[in-house]
């Protein structure tokens, strides 16, 4: 599942049956999936692991410090959905390169087995550890999306629009709306006192009975996660991001434009343009010496994305939930990223310790 590979295409393609080795990776999608991810962790540990998902649809807690709401605001204002949009045309992407790296009479199973194992590992993620699972949703706008990637070039690119202008109409909001505000208020206090002190069974028994008031979210975000499958199986196509370094230039200028439209683009699609916008610029910076060394860092999360998003979501519940250490609802959203950014600096380190077992690592 890691393995969503992207081979170079001046290289010869590996077996089927092994995974690519990091020389035979874009190294640039690595760094910016690596860096994708501390924007989710940061995303999900702030307001869906410490506190209830809905905590963000009410008024301002007035208890919080200056530091928690300077926190909450920029990762609101500048990380929230735009991380999730970059893994979104990362899947995309990944989906276009087992396309064409999988042997044609054997890609529809091969895909299709891929995206039903993702399924599965993803309900069971869902029910049994946390329910702000994102892989359920992944695999079945990957299954939507996988016929798409038999069509040309131009029918990702159209689609992908479609899909978005459908994202940014207000009918899904309408059609399956949240809960109104006094019942989001109430389940607020019945999710502080199941997840901070409720034994396991507990707080399984409210996470199946929360899937229902946070269903509305996934139906609003699933055109635009259709949307970024396809429009990241497009870009993929065009050939820009295999030859970065020879289209330096072309992925600045994207960045700088998405900027521009993010400027004057409302809430919705403001997300989008600036997760192209983080994208393009992060690309781009990889693929100079000096940008992969600073970046480089991140290469090993990367490749081991799915790994690590599941060992967070243990680690997170175990230390929020009344099974474990029960901090749901007492700690402030700056401690609580503190926190991730220890974990998330440990993942690291533990994987360059094993992609890179020398001597300048003490792998324990």
């Amino acid at each position: 599942m890691d393995d969503m590979s992207e081979p170079n295409e001046h290289l010869t393609r590996a077996p089927l049956s092994t995974p690519l080795v990091p020389a035979n990776r874009l190294v640039e999608l690595d760094i910016l999936r690596g860096l994708a991810l501390f924007g989710v962790m940061a995303i999900n540990l702030v307001f869906e692991f410490r506190v209830s998902i809905f905590e963000q649809f009410l008024p301002l807690n007035e208890i919080a410090s200056p530091l928690d709401r300077a926190v909450e605001a920029f990762l609101d204002r500048a990380i929230t959905l735009k991380a999730f949009a970059l893994f979104s045309l990362l899947f995309g992407a990944g989906l276009a390169i087992q396309f064409e790296r999988l042997p044609v009479k054997r890609r529809v199973v091969l895909l299709l087995r891929r995206l039903v194992v993702l399924l599965a590992i993803g309900l069971l993620h869902m029910t049994l550890i946390w329910n702000g699972d994102i892989l359920t949703e992944y695999a079945l706008a990957g299954l939507l999306a996988l016929p798409f990637l038999f069509g040309p070039t131009w029918l990702l690119a159209t689609s992908g629009l479609l899909f978005l202008g459908l994202y940014l109409t207000p009918y899904l909001s309408q059609l399956v709306p949240l809960p109104d505000t006094s019942s989001m208020a109430h389940h607020v206090l019945d999710a502080r006192s199941v997840y901070a002190t409720g034994s396991f069974s507990e707080v399984l028994s409210f996470r199946l009975g929360e899937l229902r008031a946070i269903a509305p979210l996934h139906v609003w975000i699933f055109p635009r996660t259709i949307a970024l499958f396809l429009l990241g199986a497009f870009i993929w196509r065009t050939g820009v991001v295999q030859r970065a370094s020879d289209n330096r230039w072309i992925l600045f200028g994207v960045a700088l434009a998405a900027v521009m439209v993010t400027i004057g683009a409302g809430r919705e699609l403001a997300t989008v343009t600036l997760a192209f916008a983080y994208g393009a610029s992060i690309i781009g910076l990889a693929s100079t010496q000096p940008g992969s060394k600073l970046l480089g860092w991140a290469a090993p999360l990367g490749r081991m994305a799915f790994t690590n998003y599941l060992v967070q979501s243990l680690i997170f519940s175990w230390v929020f939930y009344g099974y474990g250490f029960g901090l749901f609802g007492q700690v402030g959203a700056s401690a609580a990223l503190a926190f991730g950014v220890v974990v998330y600096v440990a993942r690291s380190v533990a994987e360059r310790c094993t992609a890179d077992p020398g001597p300048r690592f003490t792998c324990l």
